[in-house]
């Protein structure tokens, strides 16, 4: 696969395109599903990118919408076709948030906040294996390190020299003080922690325990951005068998703003790096 192709992202703006051409036609989902003789559930499914869509059904589909210039249904004809192509994460198997990876690997921003861990691209490698490992009591061995390995790949777009990814990351202290592998790893967890957050496109900041109730308090969220304008921004919840994704405006929106108070409210980046230096000391004496 062509590196620049990144089949989740394929799968969103073809799914966009889609539903452009059935909202200019007038017709709702149900009344394609219905000339199609196929799921209302599909429909919306093949539009919110969150199934692969075959390039029959970009030309049942554009042949519903009476598209007429050949040059739009060629492409996406061919969108559909890279849409099924595989992304690099599908060479570890069966990833449960493998679309969130496919997301993040083409974002040009992450905000995220984490009440419980640290996130996931600034976790150590020991770090991730103890998180995986609590995690994923039933887990098998080989099913531990695949994740960890995911995990440590993931990474690839925070050291990426030419298009890095921007990431704004707020953490409850919590996350700092839940002793995750131990003393030892918690240390050497912290001290990356600080070493990364000073890169110029990486943000850290602790909300403590000091501020009492705050904007954060219902839980982990992350809000990606791309760098294409027709790429809506996604906020992504995490579940344990199943994820959302919210992509309509007024949620992202309500995400976005509840956010900024998150990082007003939160310690800053200077004084961040002291807190955790702090906290690291409180294991190195442990």
């Amino acid at each position: 696969m062509a590196s620049n192709v990144n089949p989740t992202v394929r799968r969103r703006r073809l799914g966009q395109e889609l539903r452009r051409l059935r909202e200019v036609k007038g017709l709702t989902a149900e009344e394609v599903a219905e000339r199609l003789l196929v799921s209302q559930s599909k429909i919306s499914r093949l539009e919110n990118g969150r199934r692969s869509i075959s390039q029959r059904d970009v030309r049942d589909l554009c042949g519903v919408y009476e598209v007429e210039d050949n040059r739009i249904v060629e492409s996406l004809m061919q969108m559909a076709k890279e849409s099924r192509q595989q992304g690099w994460w599908h060479a570890f198997g069966d990833i449960p948030y493998s679309v969130y990876i496919g997301l993040e690997t083409d974002a040009a921003s992450l905000r995220v906040y984490e009440p419980q861990v640290v996130p996931g691209l600034l976790q150590t490698q020991a770090y991730a294996q103890a998180v995986c490992e609590g995690a994923s009591p039933e887990a098998t061995p080989a099913e531990i390190e695949k994740r960890v390995q995911v995990r440590m790949r993931r990474q690839d777009r925070i050291n990426d020299v030419r298009h890095p990814l921007r990431l704004w990351a707020v953490l409850d202290e919590s996350a700092l003080r839940r002793a995750v592998g131990g003393a030892q790893t918690m240390v050497e967890q912290l001290e990356r922690l600080n070493e990364v957050s000073q890169l110029p496109h990486v943000t850290v900041q602790v909300m403590p325990f000091s501020m009492g109730a705050h904007p954060g308090v219902n839980g982990q969220y992350a809000i990606l951005e791309f760098p294409e304008a027709s790429d809506s921004s996604v906020v992504y919840l995490e579940g344990v068998t199943s994820d959302l994704y919210l992509e309509k405006a007024h949620d992202v929106q309500s995400y976005s703003v509840m956010y900024e108070h998150l990082r007003a409210e939160a310690l800053n980046p200077d004084q961040t790096r002291e807190f955790i230096e702090n906290v690291a000391k409180d294991y190195a004496r442990a």
